[in-house]
C-alpha cells in the first residue's frame, strides 16, 4: 500500500515581510485545499510557520484564520509549531486553536510509521544565546523512535536536521545557525541509530532541497508565500510525498520540484576525525620538520 500526504509548509499568513507574501496566503490556502480534496490523501502535514509573528493578540488572530483555512480539507490533518508559531504564543495557544495536541507523535499508516517530531522551535534571544535549543527530551525522543522502528520511518519536522549548506538562501546563507538546531549532530546520530530505512521532511529554510547524509534522504519543501526564487510572486508551494516501495516528491506551483527514490537502511562509514589528530598525519610531520 502507498501512503500518501499533501504537504504545506511556511503559510508565514500576515503582512509581507522582506520576501514572504504573507498577503497571499488565504488566497493560497484555498488553493491548497482544493489540491488536497482533490488528492485524496491519508494525511495532511502542516510544517509550521503558519504565520509572520507581530504580537500576542495579532498572533492569535492570525493563527485563528490559517486554523479556519484548513477546515474545508477532508483528511486528518496534523499540525507542526514553527519558530513564528512560538514567539508571542505558548504551544497550548496553538494547540487550543488548531484543536490537537501537539506532543511529539507517531502514526503507523500502511507500512510506514510517521514520526512529527515537534520539538521545540522556538527561537531564544537572550544576551546569551540567540537561536533555537534543542531540549534533551526532544532528542532522546528521536532516538527512542528510531531505536525501536520496525518498519520504514518517516520523520517530519519544523526545523531540518540534515545541516545542509544554505549556499544561496536568501535568509541563512549569511545566517547559516539559525537554518537548524544547535547540536543537531546529535540528531543525525539519533536516527542512524535505526535499522529501516529513514527519510527526513522539513520547512523552515523556504526553498526545494534534497540532502542525503548517512544513508537517509532529508528533504525541506518550499515555502506556499514566499518569493525570493520566483522573481517576487509568491511560489504557492504544494507539496505531495507517496511513500512505498520507493519514495515520490513532487512539489506543485511556481517553484516546482520533482524527485524520486528508493529509500534504504545503508548507512556510511563514520567520519574522519580532524587530520592533525591522527597519529600518522602527526608522524609526518614529525617527520618534514
Amino acid at each position: 500500500m502507498t501512503v500518501r500526504l499533501a504537504l504545506v509548509a511556511d503559510i508565514h499568513h500576515g503582512a509581507p515581510s522582506a520576501t514572504k507574501r504573507g498577503d497571499t496566503a488565504l488566497g493560497l490556502m484555498e488553493e491548497f485545499a482544493r489540491f488536497t480534496n482533490a488528492a485524496r490523501p491519508d494525511l495532511v502535514i502542516d510544517l509550521g510557520d503558519r504565520i509572520s509573528d507581530i504580537d500576542r493578540d495579532t498572533d492569535l488572530r492570525l493563527e485563528r484564520e490559517v486554523a479556519e483555512a484548513f477546515a474545508p480539507i477532508t483528511a486528518p490533518v496534523r499540525h507542526i509549531c514553527g519558530n513564528h508559531d512560538r514567539d508571542h504564543l505558548e504551544v497550548a495557544d496553538n494547540e487550543a486553536i488548531l484543536g490537537q495536541s501537539l506532543a511529539n507523535e507517531t502514526l503507523d499508516i500502511g507500512g510506514w510509521r510517521i514520526a512529527l517530531w515537534r520539538a521545540d522551535s522556538r527561537i531564544i534571544r537572550t544576551p546569551e544565546h540567540s537561536g533555537f535549543v534543542l531540549k534533551e527530551a526532544d532528542l532522546l525522543w528521536l532516538s527512542r523512535v528510531a531505536q525501536t522502528a520496525d518498519r520504514p520511518l518517516l520523520v517530519l519536522s519544523h526545523v531540518p536536521i540534515s545541516g545542509h549548506a544554505q549556499t544561496g538562501n536568501y535568509y541563512f546563507q549569511n545566517n547559516p545557525s539559525a537554518s537548524t538546531y544547535p547540536h543537531a549532530e546529535r540528531a543525525r546520530a539519533a536516527l542512524a541509530q535505526a535499522r529501516v530505512p529513514v527519510v527526513c521532511m522539513a520547512g523552515h529554510v523556504h526553498w526545494n532541497t534534497v540532502t542525503k547524509v548517512d544513508g537517509i534522504v532529508h528533504m525541506t519543501q518550499q515555502s506556499l508565500t514566499e518569493s525570493f526564487t520566483t522573481s517576487g510572486e509568491p511560489a504557492g508551494a504544494f507539496g505531495l510525498l507517496e511513500l512505498g516501495d520507493t519514495v515520490s516528491w513532487q512539489v506543485e506551483g511556481k517553484d516546482p520540484m520533482r524527485f524520486a527514490f528508493t529509500p534504504t537502511a545503508d548507512r556510511w562509514t563514520p567520519v574522519m576525525p580532524v587530520l592533525d589528530s591522527l597519529p600518522e598525519f602527526a608522524a609526518r610531520r614529525r617527520t618534514a620538520a
